[in-house]
């Protein structure tokens, strides 16, 4: 999937290039599409970890902070996704399995957004973040800026740079228009 993406990428040809029968990977996924979130989760476990996190994280730290590691670990889990998912949108049939598998799977890229915004709206609450913040605006400003970054990458084919400047920047962007003075 790394190399072919996800749409010319048969379970075939992953289990020959897994050293593995392709019985053998239906005994553990039930699908491609599952086989292509563990890739994900595999090749960027800290992104499903700082998502998971900011719920605990309401109140806790400085939101700048608390921002700036979803968002550093955004950056890495998109450079790797990008190359692999890019593939299914030259390919209706292939994007419309893939979306119908991942509604079932309770997944898909808007729950990202889903649980920034979810912790803004929270922060909101204790009065870290103004009330008048559209969380959804700024979850999707935020990690927009992140898959942004990954397409230029691959795009222009640069070398993949150090994340934590740039989501620095990121989230001192986004906030300096929605967090409260502390």
């Amino acid at each position: 999937m790394r190399h072919d993406g996800i749409a010319r990428a048969t379970t075939k040809e992953i289990a020959r290039r897994a050293g593995f029968s392709e019985a053998t990977l239906y005994k553990h996924f039930a699908h491609k599409t599952e086989i292509f979130v563990a890739v994900l989760h595999e090749r960027a476990p800290g992104f499903a970890d700082a998502l998971g996190a900011l719920g605990e994280r309401v109140g806790q730290g400085t939101v700048a902070a608390n921002l700036r590691d979803v968002t550093r670990a955004a950056m890495a889990f998109y450079d790797q996704a990008f190359i692999i998912a890019v593939g299914v949108f030259s390919e209706r049939r292939v994007l419309e399995a893939l979306r119908a598998d991942l509604y079932r799977m309770g997944a898909g890229p808007e729950g990202v957004n889903h649980t920034v915004a979810a912790y803004l709206r929270a922060e909101q609450g204790v009065g870290r973040v103004r009330a008048d913040v559209d969380a959804d605006a700024a979850a999707s400003l935020l990690m927009g800026a992140c898959l942004q970054r990954a397409f230029f990458r691959h795009f222009y084919d640069r070398e993949a740079e150090e994340p934590e400047a740039k989501a620095t920047e990121f989230v001192r962007v986004v906030i300096g228009g929605i967090e409260t003075a502390q």
